[in-house]
């Protein structure tokens, strides 16, 4: 057996952990909406919180020798508050559930743009109908969801579809640049929390003040140290050995993953459209299933 198997079976694995996490993440959003925390309060807890285990390890590997100073510029930017600020503003406009939709509804079709754009890698046949019935799926989804149309919510829609680009952005460097767990961590906690927690502390308003104690401690946990440490470096993992194009593809069973837990957590209904469409993205992302392909080199 080629001693690739092994590895590529671990990043499937990754990729579908995060399928898990981000669907719970979902479900936790949903819960900051109503605690009173400000998006730059969930952003701090997302680099502050995380750089509390970040700096010893960082301090004792030393992640940046090795790194070009542009690498660490731009890994840091798109792994940045403004990626993340984005990303949270997102909900003030539009239901949580469709920050699942729109950020890993997309991830397929950013994936082949880039292919193509980027490196001349015209997507195949079968990979197209995948993409297509991933999309259709989750636009499925959301108008479902939203059977009471927020106004604006377009615009919270276009912020989390902005936010996929940045996040397709990392999952491109993460292949290409090889990035081992300690560089990530690096550039997407401790660089990030030196520039934007003196900002977060001087100018930017909070709600921790005012926040109940139990909302609170779920978004620490949740928001400071599963995305940064554990979701990052999944798919991190997850890009180098199944590819970008594999990983955006499952990630994009996260909008089903978000419904099918605020079915059981939150008592959401599922109407026959929303099965339905749950069915759908199913048959798009087997169809997705497919050996990766290397990149051409740089």
């Amino acid at each position: 057996m080629p001693t690739g198997a092994p590895s590529q079976m671990t990043g499937y694995a990754a990729a579908w952990i995060i399928v898990l996490v981000w669907s719970f993440w979902l479900i936790v959003s949903r819960v900051a909406n109503d605690s009173g925390l400000t998006v730059y309060d969930l952003a701090a807890m997302r680099y502050g919180l995380a750089s509390i285990v970040a700096l010893p390890l960082c301090l004792y590997y030393k992640p940046w020798r090795g790194m070009q100073l542009k690498q660490i510029a731009v890994l840091s930017f798109v792994l940045g508050p403004v990626y993340i600020l984005i990303v949270f503003s997102g909900f003030l406009f539009a239901p949580a559930a469709h920050g699942g939709i729109f950020m890993n509804g997309v991830l397929p079709f950013i994936s082949i743009l880039f292919a193509v754009a980027l490196f001349g890698v015209m997507p195949g046949l079968r990979q197209v109908l995948a993409a297509a019935l991933i999309l259709v799926s989750a636009v499925v989804l959301a108008w479902d969801g939203s059977a009471t149309m927020i106004k604006g919510a377009w615009i919270g829609d276009l912020l989390f579809v902005i936010g996929a680009v940045f996040f397709s952005v990392y999952m491109i460097l993460s292949e290409r640049w090889q990035l081992r767990p300690m560089q990530i961590i690096f550039c997407g906690t401790i660089v990030n929390a030196v520039i934007y927690l003196p900002v977060y502390a001087i100018w930017l308003p909070s709600g921790l003040a005012d926040a109940p104690m139990g909302p609170l401690l779920l978004q620490a946990v949740y928001q400071g140290f599963v995305p940064n440490l554990i979701g990052l470096l999944f798919i991190a993992h997850a890009s180098r050995t199944i590819g970008n194009g594999s990983t955006s593809f499952i990630l994009a069973a996260v909008p089903g993953g978000g419904a099918l837990l605020g079915a059981l957590i939150l008592g959401e209904t599922l109407g026959v459209v929303s099965v339905a469409a749950l069915v759908i993205l199913t048959i798009g992302l087997l169809f997705s299933v497919r050996r990766r392909r290397p990149l051409p080199p740089v």
